[in-house]
Order: structure tokens, then C-alpha cells, then sequence
């Protein structure tokens, strides 16, 4: 029986009045079932007809996966973790446990914790060769370039890691056991790459980690943020904030550097290569990127009392908003609230910074303005969120990484989520729209190609036996090459002259 989600989509193709049905199931249709409709080539009827594409440019409508992990209905404004509201993991849980439960699909027990902490923490102890990467850069550089470099060291000195390449069978697929280990010491690289290049970029010491300690707290205390009352140990007050902040950013469904992550391990290669495929993407200007350009944005109006005239400026686009709107959400981000909360809690420090009362001010605006209202231009979490760093400690250098090291679980957990299913390199599709020769060239026989191979191959072989030893040639023997020289011969003498 059909049922909202499910039925058939009838189409007739009015070019051949041909009648087809395509299954639909859960909501959508495969994409390759579309490949079915097809019509004769338009270069003529050499007999390969032209299947129907999807052109989809940028993925507005185009889901790439199927996952189990994180739902956001953009529409209704609401987000679940493995069925979990994210308001109930906000007030139950921390980060910790949000991080155990996208991997592993469950809450963990105090054990599980404990052992998660011991694993990642084994992870954070930079080799010399990590160190020296990250130092060799000046201390005013990027922040972006700095964390490739860095955990570009550490994959170099990872055996593991550096397999992968080395062998004809999957390192991870049907081996989660083994990627388990690979995602503990991937997190525990990046959250150690963000410390050094912090303590480089400072000329401060690098703190080493303590083995039972959290993933935030070892953060705080690599980078030298510790306890100002007992100088031993990671703040106590910024550990709590950013264990319920990274909650809210800990996975956010399929976003561009997401994607981008399983575009790369789709190649099979290992998850710290991977993630750095999703920071890339991560700190782009039109992503994670565009929390540099907001903070910009904000020092230029400087005041409360300039924010008229620059929303004016973005109506007439002459400005660009950065830090709203969002393709996902046509209501208000169900984080913010949360956001909310939490700077409400560190009113005293976060309400002393300038650029909020500007940021507040435009978002007082542009949730009444019609040109906003009507667009569904709503203020973006990930830059409400940085104005809890900043009044934290954390410098805006600094912020973006940060917040990748947020969302890394939940990258990692889509990765996981692919290595039970069949491998699928991601290859996509492209429409042509450039020129095109008059006439196609003959399309030739498979008989006929057999045969060229054959004679160029024996060509191959002829000439290698002329000029072999004569009691070789006296025998009548063909000398014996070796099998990838010959493989190499033969391809060479396939390609057209």
C-alpha cells in the first residue's frame, strides 16, 4: 500500500512518449533509476542512446548518503542526535558523551568514557617531527596552513596511516575495530596540532596532556589555558562552557566539509588524511571561513549606532552579511537558544565585548526588516558561538580551528557509518557545454580492436626477440620478459600513433 513516503513517480517523456515509473521510497527516488530514460544521440544513431542526467550544481536538492546519525528539519527548526533532541543532550549530557554516542550510536558508561579519554590522550604526545613542522613556519602566519602542516606530520608518522597506501586490501572497510583506534588517534592529533600551532603563534610553552583527562580540558591545558587559582590544571569554568558548547556543533548533518571528508576517504584513504580533505573546506569563506569575515565586518561598523546605515549598504548590496542566513534552516536555528543560554551564564564576561552590542543590534534589525524576513535570513549559531570564545580567552585566530575540532566526532562518524557499506569511489557527474566535432568518429568493432591489440602486442614481442641472443633466436624461442615490462609494452603500443 503507497503511503506519503512512499509510491511511484510516473513520468512521460514528451521527446519519445515513452511511460516510466520510478520507485519511491522514503521520500526520494534513486538517481539512477532515472538513468532508464534515454533518447537517441543527438550526433546521431551510432547506437548509444543518451541517458538523463541530474544537474544539480552546488547539491540543493541532491542527497549523496544515507545515514542514521543526525536528522535537522530546517523547516520546523529542530535537530536529533541518533533520535535524541539536541536540547535534551544539551541539558543531560556533555560532549563527551554526545562524542560516544555519533560514533558508537549509544550513551557510554563511566568505563567506555575512561577508556575513550586514555586512547585519545595516548594520541596527544607530538613526535619531534610534528613539533618541528609546525615551528618552521613564522609565528604570524595563517592559523590554516599551520594545522595542515601539522597533522600532515603526524599521518607521516603514523604506521598505520601511511599503509593505507601500501596495499591491495582495505585498511578499514569490515575492520571497525581497527578504524576505532584510527578515529581516537585522529582526534587526538588534531586537538594537539590546534595546541602547538596556539603556543607557536604565542612563543608559550606546550603543555603535555594528562591521561585521564578530557578531551577539552587536555585542550586547555596543551595550549596553557589552566586554572588561574591552582595553575595545574585545565580552567575549570572554560572546560564546562565549551563541554556543553561542542555539543551544538558536534556533527550538523551532510555539510560541505563533511562532504568533502568522504569525497577523500572515499578513495580509501586514512581518516586524519581525510579530516584534513573536511578542514580545508572548513575554513573557506563561504563555511567555517566566513566566522573571520563576520568578526571583520563587525570592527568596521564598530558601534551600535552604524548598524542602520550597513544593513542599508547589505540591502543595496554593496556589503555582504556574513554570519546569516543558512541553506538548511528557513526558521530560527534551534542552537541558538542554547547559545543563548550559555552566554547568559557568562553574562559578565561576554557582555563587556564590544563587538556583541553590534552584532545584537544587526540581529535586531534583520529579524524585523522585511528584506531579512522575507529572504529567511536568520543569524547563524557558529558566529553567536564565537563571541563565547572570545569572551572565554580565545583569540579570533584561533576560533575557527577550534570549532572544526568540535565537529570532527561527528565528520569521523559519517566516515565509520561508510566502512559497513559496499566502497563506492565518489565520482561525479559533469553536463558538457562546450563544443563538439561535426561528425563522431566511427565507432569500431570489438573484433577488429582484438586484433590491433594482437598485432601491436606481437610487434611488441617481434621486435624485443630480434635483437635477443642468437641461440634464442637459433631455438625459435620468444625471450621471456618480465610481466609488468611486458603489461607496460603492451599499453605503450595500444595508444594511437
Amino acid at each position: 500500500m503507497e503511503t506519503p513516503q512512499t509510491g511511484n513517480l510516473r513520468i512521460v517523456d514528451s521527446r519519445t512518449e515513452k511511460e516510466y515509473e520510478v520507485p519511491i521510497l522514503g521520500n526520494h527516488i534513486q538517481a539512477k533509476d532515472l538513468a532508464a530514460i534515454t533518447v537517441p544521440n543527438d550526433a546521431g544513431d551510432d547506437g548509444v542512446p543518451q541517458r538523463l542526467t541530474v544537474l544539480d550544481n552546488g547539491f540543493e536538492n541532491t542527497a549523496c548518503m544515507e545515514s542514521e546519525i543526525t536528522h535537522i528539519d530546517g523547516y520546523r527548526g529542530t535537530i536529533e542526535y541518533r533520535g535524541i533532541p539536541i536540547e535534551d543532550l544539551f541539558r543531560d549530557n556533555d560532549f563527551e558523551d554526545v562524542l560516544h554516542l555519533l560514533l558508537w550510536s549509544k550513551l557510554p558508561t563511566p568505563s567506555e568514557k575512561k577508556a575513550v579519554r586514555s586512547d585519545i590522550s595516548a594520541a596527544q604526545n607530538p613526535p619531534k617531527s610534528v613539533i618541528n613542522a609546525i615551528s618552521a613556519f613564522p609565528r604570524d602566519s595563517e592559523t590554516y596552513p599551520m594545522i595542515i602542516a601539522g597533522l600532515s606530520a603526524f599521518v607521516a608518522a603514523d604506521k598505520v596511516a601511511t599503509a593505507v597506501r601500501h596495499q591491495h586490501k582495505p585498511m578499514f572497510h569490515n575492520d571497525l575495530e581497527k578504524a576505532d583506534k584510527a578515529i581516537l588517534r585522529t582526534i587526538g592529533y588534531y586537538s594537539t596540532t590546534i595546541a602547538l600551532v596556539h603556543c607557536h603563534k604565542r612563543n608559550i610553552p606546550f603543555t603535555k596532556p594528562t591521561s585521564g583527562g578530557t578531551l577539552v580540558g587536555n585542550l586547555l591545558l596543551m595550549m596553557g589555558m589552566v586554572d588561574a587559582a591552582t595553575r595545574s590544571g585545565p580552567d575549570p569554568e572554560i572546560e564546562a562552557c565549551l563541554s556543553k558548547l561542542w555539543i551544538l556543533y558536534a556533527d550538523h548533518e551532510m555539510t560541505n566539509s563533511t562532504a568533502g571528508m568522504l569525497h577523500a576517504s572515499s578513495t580509501l584513504t586514512d581518516p586524519t588524511s581525510a579530516i584534513m580533505a573536511g578542514i580545508i573546506c572548513g575554513f573557506g569563506p563561504l563555511h567555517g571561513g566566513a566566522i573571520d569575515l563576520a568578526y571583520s565586518s563587525l570592527k568596521m561598523i564598530k558601534d551600535p549606532s552604524y548598524v542602520p546605515g550597513f544593513i542599508e549598504a547589505v540591502k543595496a548590496k554593496k556589503f555582504r552579511l556574513y554570519g546569516y542566513g543558512h541553506r538548511i534552516y528557513k526558521t530560527r536555528d534551534p542552537r541558538l537558544g542554547l547559545i543563548e543560554q550559555l552566554i547568559e551564564q557568562h553574562r559578565d564576561k561576554v557582555g563587556s565585548d564590544p563587538l556583541l552590542k553590534v552584532a545584537l543590534a544587526i540581529d535586531k534589525i534583520a529579524s524585523q526588516d522585511e528584506y531579512f524576513v522575507k529572504r529567511k535570513l536568520k543569524a547563524n549559531a557558529d558566529l553567536l558561538g564565537c563571541f563565547l570564545y572570545s569572551a572565554l580567552g580565545f583569540e579570533q585566530d584561533m576560533i575557527t580551528a577550534i570549532i572544526c575540532l568540535s565537529r570532527v566526532a561527528g565528520g569521523l562518524a559519517h566516515w565509520r557509518e561508510t566502512l559497513v557499506k559496499p566502497i563506492k569511489l565518489w565520482r561525479p557527474l559533469q553536463i558538457y557545454s562546450g563544443p563538439k566535432s561535426a561528425a563522431p568518429r566511427p565507432k569500431e568493432s570489438l573484433s577488429s580492436a582484438e586484433t590491433s591489440i594482437k598485432e601491436k602486442n606481437d610487434a611488441v614481442e617481434v621486435h624485443h626477440v630480434s635483437g635477443a641472443d642468437p641461440a634464442a633466436k637459433s631455438a625459435g624461442k620468444r625471450h621471456k620478459l618480465p610481466f609488468k615490462l611486458r603489461m607496460y609494452l603492451w599499453a605503450k603500443a595500444c595508444l594511437p600513433v
